[in-house]
């Protein structure tokens, strides 16, 4: 593995936010997503991790404070593409290039906070220049409360490539090179790269050097692609995930099959700025809603994405949370939408794609992703049944990470 960032090297006396992980037992109804609900259980919680859980009638007495909830208990949720350091309320390449940094860092904790609240206990964060790796810093060193963060550092642009002006950019296989390195020094967990916009971007040399260094320096790496060739194209090079997704061939969906490349779609944006109520609080222009209105509107914009799941390709939760009118406590939404389409089968294959798939995506389905006994204790407390209803996710009272009360 490479060396550690820089700042795990410093000693830290005592978290400025030090919460405690209580013996405590959480009686309700359960969704485990392993597999089975129990109507009337209960989840113990013990040094941050879930120590007992079943039926109550299962339940032994004991030392822990006992909870009752009136909902429903489950894993927290994960949403595998968001930037902390975009509000979703501001224009993104102004925000990217004008904010001071220390705005930048402001808006970062602020989105954690409502991402804490709407019961998200993991953020893979895409990149806002290096900032999410000083988020990342934050949380695990007790500066600041946050959910889990998977960052990606700077994402690695060819130079003058799509949205160049909050990435890295890169030109020549040794500045590919050194671009990862750079996040890897960073600390980062994956490395991402944009890998195309309107045409395709970075030459064959530059793409298998990328691709190459973030393997060799042991992380993952991810791409930014959208249509058919640019997809078919970075699975060919070697990535490990694919962001947004599109039209795909046949020849591509099976390409992904074969190399078990997941997709993290992102249809928030569409989701929220096609609905006119909403988009006009956050200025979006009225041919703006009408595209979106459209495009929504078209299932055969979505029919590659249905051909890959329905084919196998494993499909996760995200929503590009920090683009225009997306905040990042908008949840169910999308999660609503991926069912409509078919991306998704219905609310149970929904709530995979924010739990257990997007705990595989981060490489962390032995610690989160379902409530089990040795997993950490990452749960939240839902007001109603989300597998009969996602729009109860929009009423979320409690969110523990690790077995810490963050919220509620």
């Amino acid at each position: 593995m490479p060396e550690p960032a820089a700042w795990r090297y410093q000693k830290i006396t005592k978290p400025m936010f030090d919460l405690p992980t209580p013996h405590l037992v959480l009686m309700g109804r359960i969704l485990t997503m392993a597999g089975e609900v129990i109507e009337n259980g209960f989840v113990e919680l013990k040094e941050g991790k879930i120590v007992a859980l079943g039926p109550q009638t299962d339940l032994k007495a004991g030392s822990a404070s006992v909870e009752e909830t009136s909902g429903t208990l489950m894993p927290g949720l994960i949403n595998s593409h968001a930037h902390l350091n975009w509000d979703g309320i501001h224009d993104l390449a102004r925000q990217s290039m004008d904010d001071p940094r220390p705005i930048s860092a402001f808006k970062a904790a602020g989105n954690m906070l409502k991402s804490l609240r709407a019961g998200v206990t993991m953020v893979r964060d895409l990149g806002f220049h290096e900032m999410n790796l000083f988020s990342k810093q934050a949380v695990e060193q007790g500066i600041f409360p946050g959910p889990r963060l998977k960052v990606c550092g700077a994402a690695i642009i060819q130079t003058g490539g799509h949205t160049y002006w909050v990435c890295r950019e890169a030109s020549g296989v040794d500045e590919m090179r050194r671009a990862v390195r750079e996040q890897v020094r960073g600390g980062a967990d994956l490395i991402k790269i944009m890998a195309c916009h309107d045409t395709l971007e970075f030459t064959d040399e530059e793409l298998e050097a990328v691709i190459d260094e973030a393997h060799r320096n042991g992380l993952p790496i991810t791409a930014h692609a959208t249509y058919d060739a640019c997809i078919e194209r970075v699975a060919r090079f070697g990535v490990d995930c694919i962001e947004h997704g599109g039209s795909m061939s046949d020849s591509t969906v099976a390409l992904l099959i074969e190399k078990e490349i997941p997709v993290v779609t992102t249809f928030a944006p569409l989701v929220q700025q096609s609905q006119p109520e909403i988009a006009r609080r956050f200025g979006i222009p009225e041919w703006k809603i009408e595209e979106r209105k459209k495009a929504v509107a078209n299932p055969e914009r979505y029919e590659g994405l249905v051909k890959a799941a329905r084919a196998g390709v494993p499909i996760v939760f995200g929503t590009d949370a920090g683009s225009p009118a997306v905040e990042h406590d908008v949840i169910a939404p999308e999660l609503a939408f991926m069912v409509k389409t078919g991306v998704c089968t219905d609310n149970m294959d929904a709530l995979a794609s924010i739990t257990t798939r997007a705990a595989r995506v981060s490489r962390m389905e032995d610690v989160v992703g379902t409530l089990e006994v040795g997993k950490a204790a990452d749960i939240i407390v839902v007001d109603g049944c989300p597998d009969e209803d996602l729009g109860a996710l929009e009423q979320v009272t409690t969110t523990f990470v690790g077995g810490r009360r963050m919220h509620g």
